[in-house]
């Protein structure tokens, strides 16, 4: 039985130094791959799925992209997590956005990687995953191996249950987070004040059994730098 996506988040706020110098004069979400900006890549799939709310944060170059946003005309509300004050991370700005959302779970959604399905809609598979009683946070993870444009050593490890352990210092993971995730709001209890990352929550997750993962089906690309747009440009053109 599949949970129901009320809202989702997508994570819009970082400076996009990787991506320089490209992000000179635009925020990075903002860079066009394949004809479309990266977060209307997002904002597509989140579409198809069916979520009737998303939230962006947004920081570096704020305008642009709050204007960029302001001429969509998509079947959900975008509200704005304002974070041009301070720049709050990933984990903070999951906790400033969280009283614009609603629902249990919550999608997340990085606004820098691309993905294509496989037999089924990425989100609606995770969202047949979901066990609330079991988890905090369940990962779409994607294979080392099938990482297009990566070149970590892999973020995870996952049992049969589909229960996740951190990757060893000086060791490979086999899977890696693509940056697509539900959480329940019960994640951000007692989370620290002001900018933290995502991997304290997860840590926590981790350690009272609550952290799960699902294999992607389909293609993952991270478009995290200048180099990376080509390849991958190439292979969607292939699809």
């Amino acid at each position: 039985m599949s949970a129901k996506i009320d809202s989702a988040m997508v994570m819009a706020a970082g400076l996009g130094k990787r991506m320089r110098p490209l992000t000179a004069t635009r925020p990075k979400p903002l860079v066009r791959v394949a004809g479309k900006a990266l977060i209307d890549h997002s904002l597509d799939r989140i579409a198809a799925a069916g979520v009737g709310h998303v939230v962006v944060n947004v920081h570096y170059l704020a305008d642009a992209l709050e204007a960029h946003l302001a001429a969509q005309k998509r079947p959900f509300s975008i509200a704005i997590s304002d974070e041009r004050g301070q720049l709050l991370e990933t984990g903070g700005g999951m906790v400033k956005a969280l009283p614009l959302l609603t629902g249990d779970p919550i999608l997340i959604v990085n606004s820098d990687n691309i993905w294509t399905d496989g037999p089924e809609d990425s989100i609606r598979h995770l969202a047949r995953h979901w066990d609330g009683a079991r988890m905090d946070a369940l990962l779409l993870l994607v294979r080392q191996a099938s990482a297009s444009g990566h070149g970590g050593k892999g973020d995870f490890h996952m049992d049969g249950a589909g229960r996740l352990t951190r990757r060893k210092a000086g060791r490979i993971a086999p899977f890696v987070y693509t940056g697509i995730q539900l959480i329940s709001p019960r994640l951000l209890e007692g989370a620290p004040e002001g900018p933290f990352s995502t991997n304290i929550l997860w840590d926590r997750a981790i350690a009272a059994g609550r952290l799960y993962g699902v294999s992607h089906m389909g293609q993952w690309f991270d478009v995290g730098t200048p180099a990376s747009i080509a390849p991958t440009e190439a292979a969607l053109g292939g699809i």
